[in-house]
């Protein structure tokens, strides 16, 4: 009996000294899904253009004023849609002006389907080829590109017999961390000019107007078309322009290099007329001139003369002048550089 207890003492010691085999997880980590793609957006537009595709002919409209409305010279809307001079319209007519609406910058071409994560990775769909098997045609999935993530399901965690060689294998050893480099401090040297030498420079007023710091139709030099006082100042609802006081026969001149698109008086309300169109999104308008000494046509330069300040089609003596942005008034004084 004591024989059998001793037996059980010394089994019961051996067991507690040597400790449970290490487990070791060898099953390969699975990295999160990745969020779910966006669609990459198709009609991303920047300065759209806000004018109709067409316009109907109401009572009252003539060709030279719709071309003013929407910023187009009236000739080109005429040989657009095959009207020859004396350019009639009627009531009701649709005046094409698709052509004539400037395409926006920036804007994405057709992405096919394609969609975009948060990563900015574009993943295009696969392609469809046509095949035919029989006489009955199919279509086979043909994919542009496509990663395959293998699954793993080997090895897996096993438990090893106790020994000092699995305990070593699973420690983790530590690491050294790199010795910093050493940088030496440079010496500063003193500066060949002296501090009695420099003088500070004197502050001028900036000659550069707001509209050099932009580019392509935006990049304009604007210049005032006369000198006087304004008059009545902009007002989107009542006044499209800004009018400027003066004598009869004082020089109108163009604000900014151009082409004259219009002379004439054959809108009303505005007198002797002068419409300057600078690029495809800007034009100039000078209203109420007692004579107009340029031609359709004719190119200009900014300060040229075009006109003469008068008073038609207006009770008093002045120049009204509208800057109209794709066909929209917008402020003048905004745009004309300060004297």
């Amino acid at each position: 009996m004591r024989l059998l207890i001793a037996c059980l003492f010394t089994l019961l010691v051996a067991c507690s000294s040597n400790p449970p085999a290490p487990v070791i997880d060898r099953t390969p980590e699975t990295k999160p899904k990745p969020p779910a793609a966006k669609p990459v957006a198709k009609n991303v537009e920047t300065g759209k253009d806000w004018r109709p595709d067409s316009h109907i002919v109401k009572k009252g409209d003539t060709l030279f004023g719709i071309g003013l409305e929407y910023g187009v010279d009236y000739k080109e809307i005429a040989a657009a849609n095959n009207i020859t001079p004396p350019y009639p319209i009627k009531i009701g007519q649709i005046i094409d002006l698709k052509s004539f609406k400037v395409k926006p910058t920036g804007a994405p071409e057709a992405n096919n389907g394609a969609v975009a994560g948060d990563d900015g990775v574009v993943i295009t769909p696969i392609k469809t080829e046509p095949a035919v098997v029989g006489n009955k045609p199919i279509a086979i999935e043909k994919p542009i590109a496509s990663v395959v993530t293998p699954v793993l399901s080997e090895p897996k965690a096993t438990r090893e017999p106790y020994s000092l060689e699995a305990i070593n294998r699973t420690s983790i050893k530590p690491t050294t961390a790199p010795k910093p480099v050493e940088t030496k401090p440079t010496e500063a040297k003193p500066s060949d000019t002296k501090a009695s030498d420099t003088k500070p420079s004197e502050a001028k007023p900036s000659e550069t107007r707001p509209a050099d710091t932009l580019t392509g139709d935006e990049a304009i030099a604007w210049t005032w078309p006369t000198q006087g006082k304004i008059t009545t100042s902009f007002n989107e609802a009542s006044n499209k322009g800004i009018d400027i006081g003066g004598e009869t026969g004082q020089a109108i001149k163009a604000a900014s290099a151009g082409k004259v698109i219009y002379s004439g008086s054959d809108l009303r309300g505005y007198g002797k007329l002068v419409i300057v169109k600078h690029n495809k999104t800007y034009l100039s308008v000078y209203a109420h001139n007692s004579k107009i000494v340029v031609k359709e046509g004719q190119n200009v330069v900014a300060g040229q003369k075009i006109a003469e300040m008068g008073n038609t089609d207006s009770n008093s003596v002045k120049l009204h002048f509208e800057i109209r942005r794709l066909g929209k008034s917008v402020d003048p004084a905004r745009y004309l550089s300060q004297n």
